[in-house]
């Protein structure tokens, strides 16, 4: 048995608070899910989530905007390059009329036989809505922002990462994390979590020689790819999975409130998250019915609360 079963969430980097906010919720019609803070180090910087009304694992996108602090990363080599998101057959072009309409150029594309439509978020990183016969998921409908099920986003399909070298990449995906290998292609290969059927929860590789991108937190980045264990059992036998691999720099378990989480950097550069989300999910700080709608501190925050108020980036949520 596979120990993922899919994506828990990805995380990015991004630059403008209120251009990230406006562009998840408004533009591509997600719902935000919390709104709290950078959970490590001392800078007071967002951390936004967004996905479907409830939260549900496998449809969270989390930014960090860095642009108050003025860190920007390096897009490149050895590091996730590319957000990809689910959507119901034959709404490619909704998505790339919208897109367009709305100022973010977007053009359609193709790759291992799915359509796609191809742009950025204001900050740059690459982003596209594929779609995906096979994905049965409820879509994320915005009735406010124009988005109903026929065209709705379904949640994450996966990302793309930048290797330089894919061989020790794929042995780490195959042996290590247990995906399958589902097709190849001149630039790369495409790679599926086992226990979906059909083509859900994807990592395409992407081999790419030039220059190593930024592993920091920093704005125009992705940070992470977070895999969902779906219980603590997992997460730690994974980890002995890997570490027996020789892949030791697997982190210990970090409390993030409502999920928790372990941490590695992948052969290629990119870092991957184990993740599993606790029993009171989003609902821990917040009434179930409306998550994403105040600014919530961890418990360990709480004394800093003014202070952090303060640095914060302005926004209008």
């Amino acid at each position: 048995m596979a120990l993922v079963s899919g994506y828990h969430h990805l995380t990015m980097s991004t630059h403008g608070v209120q251009e990230d906010f406006d562009f998840y919720t408004k533009t591509l019609g997600l719902h935000s899910v919390k709104r709290t803070v950078l959970f490590d180090g001392t800078l007071p910087v967002y951390h936004l989530y967004y996905g479907s009304p409830n939260g549900d694992a496998s449809t969270i996108i989390t930014t960090f905007p860095f642009k108050k602090p003025g860190i920007y990363g390096r897009r490149g080599s050895n590091q996730t390059r590319t957000i990809m998101q689910a959507i119901p057959m034959g709404s490619a072009e909704f998505w790339l009329d919208r897109l367009n309409r709305m100022g973010v150029p977007a053009t359609k594309g193709d790759r291992f036989g799915l359509t796609r439509v191809i742009f950025a978020h204001p900050c740059g990183i690459p982003h596209e809505l594929v779609e995906n016969p096979g994905d049965t998921r409820k879509p994320i409908t915005n009735a406010a922002q124009g988005i109903g099920e026929a065209h709705g986003i379904r949640g994450i399909f996966g990302g793309t990462v930048a290797v330089m070298d894919a061989t020790a990449m794929e042995e780490f995906l195959d042996i290590g994390m247990q995906f399958r290998r589902e097709a190849t292609d001149d630039n790369g290969s495409l790679w599926v979590v086992p226990e979906n059927n059909g083509l859900h929860s994807v990592i395409e590789l992407v081999v790419d020689k030039g220059p190593q991108g930024t592993w920091t937190l920093a704005g125009g980045t992705v940070h992470h790819l977070a895999f969902n264990t779906g219980t603590e059992d997992n997460q730690i036998a994974l980890k002995a999975r890997l570490e027996g691999m020789g892949y030791t720099d697997v982190s210990e378990q970090k409390d993030r409130n409502y999920f928790k989480s372990m941490y590695m950097r992948s052969p290629g550069g990119a870092l991957f998250e184990l993740a599993w989300t606790v029993p009171e999910g989003w609902a821990k700080d917040e009434p179930a019915d409306a998550i994403g709608k105040s600014l919530v501190f961890p418990p360990w925050f709480e004394d800093r609360r003014a202070e952090m108020v303060a640095g914060l980036e302005p926004a209008n949520f």
